[in-house]
């Protein structure tokens, strides 16, 4: 089996205690030695500032390649291209480029005075700057906004058309969404790569809600295994077979690279990743 290249995704802490558990985070993953890590933004860029900081004091102290994510939320053009060049003066080239969710209260995006109208715009001006790796979402199943899958897919062409390096995807439960996804991309003339988003399921009732809220198929069994798990402790135990399952099944269909949503919890990740023959590579020696 061919061990795939990761990378892993953090949120920016919004207290001490979320900063504790980012650290523990980076310490738990970073000797998988993964091809970057990326950290969040909020809805609505409520974040923005958090992220800011986050990225930088993980660049400088960790050792990692971090890639901030941007959004089109809330900021003029020249807002948001501020917040990239002063990514990039800090030695951060790697962005992760998406419109980015409406604020809560909002319930849909609504393109802010003077902002980027879409993410593809975005990408545009990013890739003029000639100072960025740009990745981007994608969506193996119809985005909750959009008309057909077909869309989904034309809209991704659009993206690397502007300039996109790479997208990674939103989190599935059946490798059969992603690997239909891959097949249209493909007949659609893409050829850059699309990484497959993976939620290890650290908590099956809150990442049920996300699934529903993201348009994300539930399979039907996946509720009356989890009960059944819950009520002799082995939740954690199922979620990493399901996930180690899950992937293995698409590095055999030539899946090289994976993207995991971490939450800030890493050990179903590890140990997913391990069982996936990816093995600690070097140690974290300083995160301050």
């Amino acid at each position: 089996m061919t061990v795939p290249a990761v990378s892993f995704e953090f949120f920016p802490p919004q207290n001490l205690e979320a900063s504790f558990r980012l650290w523990d985070t980076v310490q738990v993953l970073s000797p998988l030695a993964p091809r970057f890590v990326s950290v969040t933004y909020g809805a609505g860029g409520t974040t923005r500032d958090l992220t800011r900081d986050a990225v930088a004091t993980l660049h400088k102290n960790s050792g990692l390649n971090v890639a901030a994510h941007l959004t089109c939320v809330k900021a003029t053009k020249e807002e948001t291209l501020e917040i990239a060049n002063t990514f990039a003066e800090a030695g951060v080239t790697e962005i992760v480029a998406l419109r980015g969710d409406p604020p809560k209260d909002e319930g849909k995006f609504t393109v802010h005075p003077g902002g980027f109208e879409s993410s593809v715009e975005l990408i545009a001006a990013l890739k003029d700057t000639g100072k960025f790796t740009i990745r981007v979402g994608a969506y193996p199943e119809k985005h909750p906004e959009a008309a057909t899958a077909t869309a989904d897919v034309e809209y991704l062409k659009r993206k690397f058309d502007a300039g996109a390096d790479e997208a990674l995807t939103q989190f599935f439960f059946d490798k059969e969404h992603f690997l239909r996804f891959r097949d249209a991309c493909v007949k659609a003339g893409i050829d850059k790569p699309i990484v497959p988003g993976i939620m290890p399921i650290e908590n099956w009732k809150g990442i049920r809600r996300f699934a529903v809220n993201t348009g994300t198929t539930i399979p039907a069994w996946m509720d009356d295994a989890f009960e059944k798990a819950a009520r002799d402790g082995r939740q954690d135990l199922l979620a990493t077979a399901i996930c180690t399952e899950m992937c293995t099944d698409l590095l055999g269909e030539g899946v090289d690279k994976l993207h995991f949503y971490t939450l800030n919890r890493p050990e179903l990740t590890r140990d997913v990743c391990h069982a996936l023959g990816v093995t600690p590579q070097v140690q974290l020696e300083n995160v301050a």
